[in-house]
Order: C-alpha cells, then sequence, then structure tokens
C-alpha cells in the first residue's frame, strides 16, 4: 500500500488543523489518498483540545499580547504549546466500520507505533503509557489525540517534543501555580522531556522528521510516497479554516459549565498544610494537597480514582493515575462511576468495560508494588462480574464486595482468595 507524506513548515493554526481535518474527510470518500502529515506551526500557537474551555486552560491575555495564536483542535486531549520545536503528526486513513471511541486507547497505541519505533531507533526508549502519551522513563515525550469524521475518516494527532521552552509554555497554558519560579520551572521539567534532552545532542527537527516517516513506513508496512496539497485540497482546506478555524465561535465555544478554583492554606503542629481545589460546576475536577507534615509523620494516604467521573467518561483519571505513581501511597483505590437516581448523571452510562480493563492494566504496571482495591462504589448488574474478573485479569490485589461467581474465577486463575470484614481502604 501506498501513504502520501507531506511535510510542510511554519503554518498557521488554523491552517494546520483545517487541513488535518479536510484530508480525514476525504480519505474516507476516496477523494483524497490515506496521508501522513509531519509539519510544523508557526512559533507558537496554543492548540486546545475537543473539548476543553479556552479561558480555563490557556492565558489568553497573554497569549494576545505576545501574538501567540489560539485555537482548538478536533481531537480530544489537552491543550498544548506548538511551534518551531515541535514536530506534528497528523495520520488520515479511512476507519472502516471500527468503534473508534470505544477502542480509542487501542488505537492511540496502534498509531503511535511509528512514533514510538522511531525514538527508539534515535536512541530514546519511548513506549505507549497510559491512555494517550508517549513517555520515557515516566516522563512525557509525546501528546496523542484522535478524531473521527462524521463520514468515516479517521485523523490521528500527535505532538513531539523535539525541544519545550518550559518558561514560555508555563506563560502560555493555565497551571496551578500562582507564581513562575525556578522550582516550578523545575518541577514542570521533570514532568515532560525532549528528543533534544534524551539524545544530549542538538538534532535538527528535520533529522527526526524523517526517522518518524522510517518508523511509519516500518511499522505500518506501507511506502510512503512524497507530495503535496492538490488545487481541489486547498481550495477545500481554505473554505472549513474560514468557515471553522478562523472563527471564533469554534475557538472560543464554551463547555456546559466553567471551572471554579479555590485555595486554602493553615499553619498546624506539624507545618503548612495546603489544599488546592477544582471544580467544573459541581464536578470535583482536581485536588492538590501538599504538606511535608504527612510525609514526615508516617501518615498513610489512600487515593481512590473515580473512573468516568465526567459525566462517563475518562478525562482526567490518567493524570490523577501519573501523579499518584509519582508518590507511590500506602494503597490505590479504584471505584467506577454508579448512575444514581435524583442526580445529574442519573442516565448516565459508565465507560465501556474496554476502557475500565485498560486502566485496571496501567493502573498496575504504574504502580507495581502497591497493593491497588477495586472499591465497592461501582455499577451492579452483569458488568459488575465483568468489570471483577477485569480486576483479576489485570492482577489487581482486592474487590470489596465481589460479584458472585468471583471468587471461583479467582481459584481458577491459581489465586487463594482471602476474606476480611473491613473497608478495602484498611485491608493493607
Amino acid at each position: 500500500m501506498i501513504w502520501r507524506l507531506i511535510t510542510d513548515d511554519n503554518v498557521s493554526a488554523s491552517f494546520g488543523l483545517a487541513a488535518d481535518e479536510t484530508i480525514a474527510q476525504r480519505v474516507a470518500t476516496g477523494a483524497s489518498p490515506p496521508t501522513l502529515r509531519l509539519y510544523t506551526y508557526r512559533s507558537h500557537c496554543a492548540l486546545a483540545g475537543r473539548f476543553q474551555r479556552i479561558e480555563n486552560e490557556i492565558h489568553v491575555d497573554f497569549c494576545r499580547t505576545h501574538g501567540i495564536a489560539i485555537n482548538r483542535r478536533p481531537t480530544g486531549g489537552g491543550a498544548i504549546i506548538m511551534g518551531e520545536n515541535q514536530l506534528g503528526v497528523a495520520l488520515m486513513i479511512p476507519a472502516g466500520g471500527e468503534d473508534t471511541y470505544g477502542r480509542a486507547r487501542e488505537l492511540m497505541e496502534k498509531f503511535s507505533a511509528g512514533l514510538v519505533w522511531a525514538l527508539n531507533q534515535l536512541g530514546v526508549q519511548a513506549q505507549f503509557r497510559r491512555k494517550n502519551d508517549i513517555e520515557v522513563n515516566g516522563r512525557k515525550i509525546a501528546g496523542l489525540g484522535i478524531y473521527r469524521a462524521g463520514n468515516g475518516g479517521l485523523l490521528f494527532h500527535a505532538s513531539l517534543l523535539v525541544d519545550l521552552d518550559v518558561p514560555l509554555m508555563l506563560r502560555v497554558l493555565n497551571t496551578p501555580f500562582e507564581k513562575i519560579s525556578d522550582k516550578e520551572i523545575a518541577t514542570v521539567a521533570a514532568r515532560t522531556t525532549t528528543v533534544r534532552r534524551e539524545m544530549g545532542l542538538d538534532i535538527a527537527l528535520n533529522d527526526v522528521r524523517q526517522k518518524v516517516a522510517e518508523g511509519y513506513a516500518t511499522t505500518f508496512k506501507v511506502e510512503l510516497a512524497a507530495g503535496d496539497f492538490t488545487a481541489d485540497e486547498l481550495q477545500h482546506i481554505a473554505q472549513l479554516e474560514r468557515e471553522k478555524y478562523l472563527s471564533s465561535a469554534w475557538i472560543f465555544q464554551t463547555t456546559e459549565v466553567a471551572d471554579t478554583v479555590g485555595a486554602a492554606r493553615m499553619k498546624t503542629a506539624g507545618g503548612l498544610l495546603e489544599v488546592k481545589v477544582t471544580l467544573a460546576g459541581r464536578l470535583l475536577k482536581a485536588v492538590y494537597i501538599a504538606g511535608e507534615h504527612l510525609e514526615c509523620n508516617n501518615v498513610p494516604t489512600v487515593p481512590h480514582i473515580i473512573l468516568g467521573l465526567h459525566f462517563g467518561r475518562m478525562l482526567g483519571e490518567w493524570r490523577a493515575l501519573e501523579m499518584i505513581a509519582r508518590h507511590p501511597p500506602k494503597l490505590l483505590g479504584l471505584v467506577i462511576l454508579m448512575p444514581l437516581t435524583g442526580t445529574p448523571m442519573a442516565i448516565t452510562k459508565p465507560p465501556a468495560l474496554e476502557e475500565i480493563g485498560g486502566f485496571f492494566e496501567a493502573a498496575r504496571k504504574a504502580l507495581p508494588t502497591t497493593p491497588i482495591m477495586l472499591g465497592c462504589a461501582r455499577p451492579l448488574g452483569e458488568i459488575k462480574f465483568a468489570t471483577d474478573r477485569l480486576a483479576i485479569d489485570a492482577g489487581l490485589n482486592g474487590i470489596a464486595y465481589p460479584a458472585e461467581g468471583i471468587a471461583e474465577y479467582a481459584r481458577q486463575k491459581n489465586l487463594q482468595p482471602t476474606f476480611i470484614n473491613a473497608c478495602c481502604g484498611v485491608t493493607w
């Protein structure tokens, strides 16, 4: 099979996004060939994810003052900064009859294989992690996203950090930090990495791009033929750019609710305790707790992650796992959204079993020596038995109120169940 390879640089945010979506739409009908696009944006632009609220994620005034373009991707994920040192990857192919969003994590692992291969060939030991990242020793080097056009075209997005201006990124993107000091810069730098940092040399972006192209040709067993946009494609790109990606209605569309942020500090006998909370409407979006006295006094922590908290969608759960993995707790509890009568989520469906199982496996890999328990808060009925089986298959350590037949299933796996009459959070 032959894929077209397009390489372009210094593109505007609106053109870059319009081109990707246009080709994704056209490949589904055969109007355009399957295309791999490796490109850079004009320095700099800030791109929010499809479902984000711009004002929550990006410092709009700073961007306007400094000429930094703002736009919104068709793909999900978090806000990013793009420029001449970040390689944009867009793969546009027909989706066929696949359940794209139900298999999002599986597909992103598949489509990121070319990037992982290329990085490994460059001596960078990268691997697909969590739901939508490529990491090197726990540090993010690339973010991933996926979008399915209404007519069946598939768009895979990736942003590869060849290099990164961390201080600028912190001024462009909203972060929990009240001020930007060397400490905050070091904190973010410790969570991210770049190709140049890992290689220890100032490799040219074009050399990285060539290796990425080779990676996709190898992993997908295709031939890449260098090409460019046709006149007809450029006409359709210009139309979509004008109607959508230059439109404030698209860029600054609002989500259902705005974020509310609160913070408090308290002096205690053991030291300073700091708590920051972010709410999306009435939903708890994020909690940040800091206080050295917790660790100094051996206060055990038992965090819980709620899967499907955002109306059944998996959004912040992966980032929560990443944060917890950096400071392994005494025990981790995993619970799943339970739609309750009389609440705004009464008819909300919990995440798909495939997503739940994938998260269980990711949690086990991220915390190989930490006990992980499946808590009592999870949907009942047939899905409960299926969920409990996934917990056993992933190697979780315990299940609160196991479904009927699960103990026998565990024995079939050569496990010896032990029953404890206590809350799962205090069993280890």
